[in-house]
This record gives C-alpha cells, structure tokens and sequence, in this order.
C-alpha cells in the first residue's frame, strides 16, 4: 500500500509509503489522503501529521511516471482540482496539522506541507517550490498557502526562483516552524497540543477558517489550479519533463 494511516496518543498520522521513488504523489495516496482527512473528521484525535516514509524524502511532489501522460489541460485539471480539494480539507480540519518534514520536500511536497499549521522540519531536509522548472506553477492550491503564510516577498521569491533551500533557511524565512534533530523533539512539539482542550484548538481553527473565507481563500485556490492546467498542456512543460526524464536515466 502507498500509506499509513496510524493513531498514537490522539494524533493521527498520514504517512506516504512510496520511499523508493521519494514518496511521489500518485492516485492511491491521494485516495489514502481522502481516508485519511474523513477519519481525521471521525475520530475524536487530537492532531493531525502528516509525513513521508523513511528518512531521504517527505514527498517529492506528484509522480511524473504517471502524471506525465496527462498531456492537455483538460486531462491535467482533474488531478490538480482533485488534489487541491484534498489539501483544502486537510488545511480546514479542526485540529492542529502538522507536517513533520523527515527529508526532502519539493513540488508538490513543499504545497502538501505548507496546508498544514506547522512544519517541523528535520535539521538535514531540503525544500523548495520547483515547480518553474518544469514551466509550471503550483498546481495544488500551494501558491495560494503560501501567499497566506509568509510576507509577500518572502513567498513570491520562494515561489518564483524555484530554488530549493536549506532547514536554517527556511527557519528564517519562516517557512519551518521548528527544526528537529530527533523523536524527542517531535514529541515534545506535540505536548504542548495535547495538554489543551480540543475545543479549544477547533475554536482557533474555526478562526483562521474565517479569515480564509473572507479572504477568498478556496476561489483563489480554483483559479491556481485553472493556471496551472493551462500551463500543463503548454509545449514548454512537455519539453522540461523530457528533459528531466533524459537527466534521470528514464524513458
């Protein structure tokens, strides 16, 4: 299976189970991810976590061995809708939502980790929005999560340069919530969750889903998604994933 789904002392933690290829985004973790975000709604838990499988990747975005036969805008839109939906429930739970970023996060991984509350992010991990080089933009609401969470500048460059950065870099940007160094320190990032009422954190999140309503959060999170299939079926995005195919050896 390409999932997890587990619960320990009231946190329920989705964890991508696809090390081998960097814990790539294909349909079964998004249908596990779907599970995963009913449960969170079912259970009376007390966070939410969301991770990747051992220690070299949290997510490396979607899976370009299956995505890439989406050729036009009108097959892209499906995924991309589907996913960006998917990471807007995940950000509207009426729990704590933490990434606990284990390794590297780029693409679609860096927009899976900023719809969580928090990213605890391990001390070796490297993150970065690459989305530009392969002549597309954020595809899954990311962009919009961004722009919500960092000062502008500091979001539109991370977006724009496509660069990826180092756990102190994204401290200082603000990005990283915490940076770890081991379980310890994970566990000890999560008590302060777990000694308050849950009532508490649902009256918060309710909250910060307010002020994304007002914000026309979710519509600008429709139209990312629109600009982003539009770019997909775009000569360009076809020749950079050629291109990154022929780097890495694959057909």
């Amino acid at each position: 299976m390409a999932y997890r789904i587990e619960e320990s002392e009231g946190i329920l933690t989705f964890t991508i189970d696809r090390p081998g290829i960097r814990n790539a985004v294909n349909s079964e973790v998004m249908d596990g991810l779907e599970k995963f975000i009913s449960e969170a709604r079912e259970r009376n838990i007390r966070c939410a976590a969301v991770t990747g499988a051992g220690t070299q990747a949290f997510c490396s975005g979607g899976d370009l061995s299956v995505f890439h036969e989406l050729k036009t805008e009108r097959e892209a839109f499906p995924m991309l809708d589907r996913m960006a939906g998917l990471l807007f429930k995940l950000k509207t739970l009426p729990v704590p939502v933490v990434a606990i970023v284990n390794g590297t996060a780029v693409g679609g991984g860096c927009e899976i980790a900023t719809a969580c509350d928090f990213r605890l992010v391990h001390e070796e991990a490297k993150c970065g929005f690459i989305q530009g080089t392969l002549a597309i933009t954020t595809g899954w609401g990311g962009g919009s999560f961004l722009l919500e969470t960092l000062p502008h500048s500091t979001a539109l460059r991370m977006l724009s340069s496509a660069g990826v950065f180092t756990a102190g870099e994204l401290m200082e940007k603000g990005w990283a919530t915490e940076i770890y160094r081991s379980e310890e320190d994970i566990s000890a990032f999560f008590r302060q969750f777990l000694r308050v009422h849950p009532d508490v954190h649902a009256a918060y999140k309710q909250l910060a889903k307010e002020r994304w309503e007002t914000a026309g959060l979710r519509e600008r999170v429709a139209k990312e998604v629109r600009r982003c299939a539009k770019l997909w079926e775009a000569e360009a995005h076809h020749e950079a994933v050629g291109e990154f195919f022929r780097k890495s050896g694959k057909s």
